[in-house]
């Protein structure tokens, strides 16, 4: 028998029946000097009792420690009814870190953790993760991809791999032990150039203030079982976009973003030639309840605010951001061209 498996017994009955009381509620949050769990803890603490932990001393990490520091967490998850764990190395680590390092921070910790709240009676577990798992499966040839949580990952790196074997890890043992585990799937979330950004939040960009709220909802929620969401901007692209979006997504933004379009024009950016994938959040819209609030035109009000959450667009910035896009949006479509010449 597992470990997870030896709480089952003892702790499956209450976690089907528990009802979280708004008052009484303590959640546990990892990785709270970060910008994602900072938001979370920001947000979360309006309603509840939080507590954050995190390696980096801040105004939202309550206690200063390595969740691998099984002291440290058992001091932490006192009288905790959910967890939130965010903690994790990330895409910009992945080539100065040795992989032993993702297995024991992304994948041993987050079973430790997992454990050790079952072991203390946690009702909850929400792990925060990223779309970028998707890897290649996402970015087909000669077409956009259209990625929901169906789709079978293609992990490119190490710290993809590390990100899908945490949530099969979590999935199995929230099997074993009956503790609800809902996986938030969050898109790319991070200060860059406004232009891009901008663009991002129509196909693969989301605010760290509604990937915050897409946690409050899945605690909420209360989901039972093992649950999987994407969490990603609203877009304005349906399924039948894809062809257009790879080919020309220029036009394609013209039609049904044209306010966006006529924002570009008139702040002398180009709009992209090619886009190569978009993240449907519509399960997590339906199910939890969730609404983005934070679409492009909070992207243009915070560089217009100067908001240090997005990065100006200087002119050689743009140049070099456009020419990027175009240079990627070339290659796939001469690879794709010259592929289908050679099937004929």
């Amino acid at each position: 028998m597992s470990k997870s498996s030896f709480f089952a017994v003892e702790y499956s009955f209450s976690v089907r029946h528990y009802k979280l009381e708004r008052q009484d509620l303590k959640i546990l949050i990892t990785g709270t000097a970060g910008r994602i769990g900072r938001s979370i803890y920001i947000r979360l603490m309006q309603n509840y009792s939080v507590i954050g932990i995190d390696r980096t001393p801040c105004s939202t990490a309550d206690l200063v420690g390595d969740i691998r520091d099984i002291e440290l967490l058992n001091k932490g998850l006192k009288g905790v009814d959910v967890i939130v764990h965010t903690a994790a190395l990330h895409a910009p680590h992945v080539d100065l870190l040795p992989d032993n390092e993702f297995k024991s921070v992304n994948v041993d910790a987050t079973e430790l953790l997992m454990r050790e709240g079952i072991r203390r009676g946690i009702k909850q577990f929400v792990f925060t993760s990223t779309t970028a798992l998707y890897g290649k499966a996402s970015t087909p040839e000669g077409i956009a991809g259209w990625v929901d949580e169906n789709m079978t990952p293609q992990p490119k790196t190490i710290y993809h791999r590390s990100k899908i074997d945490a949530e099969e890890l979590l999935q199995q043992m929230s099997k074993e032990s009956g503790v609800p585990v809902t996986v938030i799937q969050m898109s790319r979330c991070f200060p860059e150039s406004a232009d891009l950004m901008a663009v991002y939040r129509l196909n693969r960009g989301i605010d760290a203030r509604d990937v915050a709220t897409a946690h409050l909802c899945a605690i909420e929620k209360q989901m039972t079982g093992f649950k999987r969401y994407i969490i990603s901007g609203a877009t304005p692209f349906k399924k039948k976009c894809c062809h257009n979006l790879f080919y020309d997504a220029a036009s394609t933004i013209q039609e049904v973003a044209p306010n966006l379009a006529r924002e570009f024009d008139t702040r002398g950016w180009v709009l992209p030639l090619s886009i190569d994938r978009v993240y449907d959040s519509s399960a997590a819209q339906k199910e939890l309840d969730w609404h983005p609030k934070h679409g492009y035109e909070s992207v243009l009000r915070m560089l217009d605010d100067e908001i240090p959450e997005v990065l100006p667009v200087i002119k050689t910035a743009n140049q070099s951001f456009n020419q990027d896009v175009r240079n990627e949006g070339v290659s796939k479509l001469r690879h794709s061209l010259i592929k289908k010449k050679n099937l004929k």
